[in-house]
């Protein structure tokens, strides 16, 4: 009879555990919708230049960089290059590092068509 029960008991925590493993996660709450995407006209680019407490951006291949924070772009200069403009072609052939060091600073939105 002691047999037949712990039988039973073991049948029965192995079905607890099965069903506990089944059973659902709560439901996940969605995550906020990203706000809308910076999109600046070169002109309003031009606005971002480090200089004066501005923001310093930077655009390379029509996303726009903010490089406010990076120590190498004290009041928006870095290497001769100013914030504020396309520098595609800049970091592409002139600089030495390319766009590797793009990965490093935060992507803030692209430039307008």
């Amino acid at each position: 009879m002691k047999r037949k029960y712990f039988n039973l008991l073991l049948i029965l925590a192995i079905a607890i555990m099965v069903l506990a493993g089944c059973a659902t996660a709560p439901a996940e709450e969605p995550a906020e919708e990203p706000s809308e995407e910076l999109v600046l006209t070169l002109e309003e680019l031009a606005e971002y230049d480090g200089k004066d407490g501005r923001r310093a951006y930077v655009a390379v291949d029509g996303i726009i960089y903010d490089m406010t924070d990076s120590p190498a772009w004290k009041e928006g200069g870095h290497n001769g290059f100013q914030a504020g403009q396309d520098l595609t072609d800049a970091i592409k052939n002139d600089s030495p590092h390319g766009v590797g060091k793009l990965e490093n600073v935060p992507a803030v939105g692209k430039l307008a068509d």
